[in-house]
């Protein structure tokens, strides 16, 4: 007599409250980024006539709306509430780009450096946290990820620079972001 076996195959599933607070997260992040360009383009417009960081500023958040619009779309397909502090950090997003695009070229190009460098990070570190269940949203977030590095790789060939007090400024933004991002993830 022969024995069957059944092989069950256990599809591990990501944690709901972490796979709410990614897509949350993301969401505002997203959204930030855009705010961010949004300002370094009103200075860019108005007082700084630099055509070609315009474009490159133009360019870059381009790719940012395809990215928050995927996020936007993940919480209204899984009924999850966006941060409570959309506002904030709209205000806070389009000071930083005004005031970044206002010290000059470097000090515009070292924003986007600074915030794609913790934000690759960020997305990298939250592949790990998506099982099986979330394949497609994982391959989403690697390749927004290789968008934001790329966008910092322009930043760098464009003139950032963390010299003399941008090194400053860059630890300024890049603790500025993650304390967004911690906060942005349970509110």
């Amino acid at each position: 007599m022969l024995l069957s076996f059944e092989i069950i195959l256990i599809m591990k599933k990501t944690n709901k409250k972490i796979l709410e607070e990614i897509i949350r997260v993301d969401h505002a992040g997203e959204r930030g980024a855009i705010k961010i360009y949004e300002g370094q383009l009103l200075a860019l417009k108005t007082f700084i006539q630099d055509e070609s960081l315009k474009r490159q500023i133009e360019d870059m958040k381009e790719h940012e709306k395809e990215h928050f619009e995927f996020f936007e779309n993940e919480l209204k397909k899984r009924t999850i509430s966006p941060t409570k502090l959309l506002p904030l950090w709209d205000l806070l997003g389009i000071t930083l780009g005004f005031g970044t695009a206002m010290l000059g070229k470097k000090a515009t190009m070292l924003c986007t450096a600074s915030v794609e460098e913790v934000i690759g990070d960020h997305y990298k570190n939250q592949t790990y946290k998506l099982e099986e269940d979330e394949k497609d949203l994982k391959e989403k977030i690697i390749k927004f990820r290789d968008d934001e590095l790329s966008h910092r790789d322009i930043a760098y060939d464009g003139g950032a620079t963390k010299k003399g007090l941008y090194g400053l400024l860059d630890k300024v933004i890049k603790t500025s972001s993650r304390i967004a991002i911690t906060v942005s993830e349970k509110i």
